[in-house]
This record gives C-alpha cells, sequence and structure tokens, in this order.
C-alpha cells in the first residue's frame, strides 16, 4: 500500500477500531439475544468486510465511510434491543402518542440514505455515468431493489427462524402495510440524500488517492 493510500486510511481504520469496541460491547449480551444482533448488524458488517477486502483497488470517499459508520450505528441499536422495543423508539411513541415504535422507520430511511452513497460513488467511478438525471434514476433504482430484498429477506428468516426471533426480525408491529412503508422510505431517503449529501461526496471524492493497480 502506497503512503497516499496509507494516509487515506487513517481515518476508516480509526472508524473501524470505534465499531468493533461497540460490536464487542454489545453483542456480548443484547436484550434482543445474540441471534437477533446478529440477524440485524450481519448485514452491515457484511458491507463493511467488502469496503475492507477491496480498499487496495478501490478506496472509497471518507464521506462514505463516515456514511457507513452511521449506517451500521443504526443497525446496533437496532439489534441490540429489536427495532420495536428501542428506547428511544418508545420514548417518542408515548411523548408524541404513536400508534407503533417509530425506529423501524428510522432504519428504513437509512437504509435509502446511507447505501445510496455507497452506490453513487461506485456508478461515477466504475461506470461511464456521469452526474445527472440517469445517475439519479439508477442509485434510487437500486436503492428499491436493496430495500425489496431486505423484505424477502425478513420474510425468510421469519419462515425458517425461531417464531420470536422471526417475528422481532420482521418488525411488522401488527401494521399489514409495514413492508410497502420500509421500501417507500426507503426510496424517500436516496431521494433526499442524494442532493443533500452529493455535493460534499463530490469534494470528498476528489481527495481519494488513485487505487493500487
Amino acid at each position: 500500500m502506497g503512503p497516499e493510500l496509507a494516509r487515506h486510511a487513517r481515518l476508516p481504520l480509526a472508524l473501524l477500531g470505534l465499531l468493533a469496541v461497540l460490536c464487542v460491547a454489545t453483542m456480548w449480551s443484547p436484550p434482543a439475544g445474540r441471534t437477533s444482533w446478529m440477524l440485524e448488524v450481519g448485514p452491515g458488517l457484511l458491507e463493511v468486510a467488502a469496503m475492507i477486502a477491496l480498499y487496495r483497488w478501490l478506496p472509497l470517499s471518507h464521506v462514505v465511510y463516515v456514511c457507513t459508520f452511521l449506517h451500521v450505528l443504526v443497525l446496533i441499536y437496532g439489534g441490540y434491543y429489536t427495532y420495536a422495543l428501542t428506547p428511544l423508539g418508545n420514548w417518542a411513541k408515548e411523548t408524541f402518542h404513536f400508534a407503533r415504535n417509530h425506529y423501524d422507520r428510522v432504519g428504513h430511511v437509512a437504509l435509502g440514505v446511507f447505501p445510496s452513497l455507497v452506490v453513487r460513488e461506485v456508478l461515477l467511478r466504475r461506470t461511464p455515468l456521469r452526474r445527472g438525471g440517469w445517475l439519479f434514476f439508477l442509485v434510487c433504482s437500486v436503492v428499491l431493489a436493496i430495500a425489496a430484498f431486505w423484505e424477502l429477506l425478513e420474510w425468510w428468516t421469519a419462515l425458517v427462524a425461531a417464531p420470536d426471533v422471526g417475528t422481532a426480525f420482521l418488525g411488522t408491529q401488527g401494521d399489514p402495510w409495514d413492508t410497502q412503508w420500509d421500501m417507500f422510505l426507503a426510496l424517500v431517503g436516496a431521494v433526499a440524500a442524494l442532493p443533500l449529501l452529493g455535493p460534499a461526496q463530490d469534494r470528498s471524492m476528489a481527495k481519494v488517492p488513485p487505487p493500487r493497480t
């Protein structure tokens, strides 16, 4: 690894170290159980593992690394308690008289906000696509596909896992339209994130050193 790549790696390595401490601390004895924790947090950790494996060939912007870190924090909090029982969501439910714990909704907005920046960066750097309407459309389409696949994953898990774990992972809380809301909110997250965070991402991308050839 060259000196530029090594310097660029300082921030993601610091975030990785902090994330490792948080994972160990929350996985030790989570109220939701370790199986639920792994189901909720595992996909985020797989994304982190892919970024580590590909770093020499595809170093990403610091904006993407920070956003990925924040996304995994959202997953950890939900996996530690289960999304339907998070204290923050229960506080909002009691304070604002909501019918349900809405932390699940926050998680699905995050599923649109943060992955959209990863997809945008990969498309800009590894395909002929340029900034504009087609890039926006394709990023939103990929995010919607990810959200739909997540719903399929929840369904499959509910079918094969123990009833209590499957129900907690599914997290519908009695809402017959939960699946549709989840996909819609992920799309909303992507639509909002691209214009709001895109310029900052572009400035961060300009500082990324060339990858290993």
